[in-house]
């Protein structure tokens, strides 16, 4: 029978995307005659979590530079636009403990995607996209298959002194091999010295022979 327990961890249990354009009314103080720019800066952004939505809360300062006066002079207006992004949330397993703890990153920071004169000719429309994602973070419960210690992987261990020992051994054997390679030269080098001398006295012999031939 399978041995099973239960460990509660920690774990994303939950999350949620959304991708959002907004349109912005812009009301300058002069009448604009044309856009000639729009950027967007100093973005701020909180989260809490709300049931099964995650409410992302920020802001950021949209700045619009434009001719008036028939293009013979510019300026720069700046506003600061707030705003609310409910994020629905996904789970994936049902039995968990639910938390709180949201975490939330930028996929798209705000950014202007159009920005036109309205046909009143006083204000501004600007578009604005920006997205999030969201996650949860709670305890979760995960079950594990246990079993006795006797079923782990046997250790191997190595003493100090076996190394010692083997070191010992090798080092045996190569004196061997060095005797045994000094004993092979002698052998030859005396077979060698057998064969030469051999060799002399049949030279020697032969001129003997000689010798007493021509006498």
């Amino acid at each position: 029978m399978k041995r099973l327990r239960q460990i509660v961890t920690k774990a994303v249990i939950a999350k949620g995307k959304k991708r959002t354009e907004a349109s912005e009314v812009l009301r300058p103080p002069h009448t604009p005659t044309s856009i000639l720019g729009c950027w967007v800066i100093n973005h701020h952004y909180s989260a809490k979590k709300e049931g099964k939505f995650v409410v992302v809360s920020g802001k950021f300062d949209v700045n619009v530079w434009y001719a008036f006066n028939n293009h013979s002079k510019t300026a720069v207006f700046t506003e600061t636009i707030s705003y609310k992004d409910k994020v629905k949330l996904h789970y994936r397993d049902e039995d968990i403990i639910d938390s709180n703890d949201c975490h939330v990153r930028v996929l798209q920071q705000p950014n202007c995607i159009e920005a036109i004169i309205n046909p009143g000719g006083d204000c501004f429309n600007v578009v604005v996209e920006r997205e999030f994602i969201v996650e949860v973070i709670g305890e979760t419960k995960v079950v594990v298959s246990v079993h006795p210690i006797e079923f782990e992987e046997e250790w191997r261990f190595q003493d100090d002194d076996d190394d010692d020992d083997d070191d010992r051994d090798r080092k045996h054997d190569r004196k061997d091999e060095s005797s045994s390679s000094s004993s092979s030269s002698s052998s030859s080098s005396s077979s060698s010295s057998v064969d030469s001398d051999s060799r002399r006295g049949k030279h020697g012999k032969f001129k003997d022979e000689s010798s007493s031939f021509h006498l």
